[in-house]
């Protein structure tokens, strides 16, 4: 047989397997500030990599969780397959005790079994069915297993992005769409803090000494939201508001914070220095604002995932199933990768939804398959 299919016969099998390490890695509470939590995902991943005795390297991280790279070596000098998957969740600690992993039928629910739990289980058995293979593959395969997606990739893009520079390709093991498709496409996002400053005064007594730190907040937020152009892509959101002391005190501070969405690198710098003016404007006699960056992801855009997209729709197609390219507004690592000019598909993992909800679910059925075809895929790019 060829590698092709003695790796996806290998995985044929695997289903239980795959479900037990899935039940093993949405027992144990992995939200994004949980150090230790997260950590211990990076210790399930490490034991069960370690049983086909696969190297795995960890870097340490103070705040977040430690980045962890596996490699499997292949041909000398030929540039990696690169694996991506983020072990943090959303969820706060006690979450995985009280709503274990469970099953329903063909589905499975817990906390961050989909985003993406699910997606690790791929990635570490694949890893497997290639440490298993009775030659190398044509090329190293390496996978990242970051601790900090969820909060902007702070601490895991630097290690993603200096991988990506020497790949052939990345795939990202972010949960496939509820439709069944792999996500082609992805919106980029900022999110901003503006603080604005104001004069407190007694609302009652000296109300004409004050100056509203809110009232110049709230001017520049109706701007703000109109930087919205769906034409285009770009969205504009206030999403949360602070601010002032007491109700019958004229506002000397009031913050906001600011989700903006885009589609494309060259919407960045103009959008950021729209949000700098209204920011900069005079909203009132003796108030002023600032703002700051918190964090951040680039855009993936179309152009780099068309070619990859072709490949593993061919391997679905070899497999029984049929799959397409989506475009979604929301954010991943793999608009980090893309932005370099790296060829680069998402949406990998088994197929869920609901995620960062109590129903999040799994489709347990998808993860033999999409394993399959993403092996398939990935040992395709050894055909040019």
């Amino acid at each position: 047989m060829s590698a092709r299919e003695t790796i996806q016969a290998w995985l044929a099998p695997r289903r239980d397997e795959m479900e037990a390490f899935l039940a093993t890695l949405v027992n144990l509470d992995s939200g994004s500030h949980d150090k230790a939590g997260v950590d211990a995902v990076g210790e399930a991943i490490l034991a069960f990599l370690g049983e086909d005795g696969i190297a795995v390297e960890r870097s340490a991280v103070s705040d977040c969780g430690d980045v962890l790279r596996a490699a499997i070596p292949g041909a000398e000098g030929a540039g990696p397959a690169l694996l991506l998957g983020h072990r943090d969740t959303v969820f706060p600690k006690g979450t995985a005790r009280d709503r274990p992993f469970s099953k329903h039928g063909d589905l499975g629910f817990g906390p961050g079994v989909a985003d993406m739990k699910g997606g690790l289980v791929v990635t570490c058995f694949l890893l497997r069915a290639f440490a298993r293979a009775s030659e190398p593959p044509p090329f190293p395969i390496v996978a990242l297993f970051t601790g900090d997606e969820e909060i902007g990739s702070g601490t895991g893009r630097p290690f993603i992005e200096a991988e990506a520079r020497h790949a052939r390709a990345v795939f990202n093991l972010e949960p496939g769409r509820v439709s069944g498709n792999v996500v082609t496409a992805r919106k980029g996002g900022l999110t901003l803090t503006i603080e604005a400053r104001g004069k407190a005064a007694h609302a009652g007594v000296n109300h004409a000494d004050g100056a509203s730190a809110i009232d110049c907040l709230a001017r520049k937020i109706v701007r703000l939201h109109g930087l919205t152009d769906y034409a285009s892509g770009i969205t504009a959101n206030v999403g949360v508001i602070t601010g002032g002391v007491s109700t019958n005190t004229v506002a000397p501070l009031a913050s906001a914070g600011l989700d903006l969405r885009y589609t494309s690198l060259d919407q960045v710098e103009p959008l950021v220095a729209a949000v700098a003016a209204i920011v900069a404007a005079e909203d009132g006699v003796g108030t002023s604002a600032t703002f700051r960056r918190e964090s951040g992801f680039l855009p993936m855009e179309a152009r780099w995932s068309g070619d990859l997209m072709d490949r593993y729709r061919a391997q679905a197609a070899r497999l029984g199933f049929t799959v397409a390219g989506e475009f979604t507004g929301g954010c991943s690592d793999a608009g980090f990768t893309a932005s370099l000019g790296v060829p680069t598909l998402c949406g990998l993992g088994p197929v869920g939804g609901k995620a960062h909800t109590d129903a999040e679910f799994c489709r347990l059925d998808t993860l033999v398959p999409r394993a399959q075809a993403l092996a398939g895929a990935i040992l395709s790019l050894a055909e040019d």
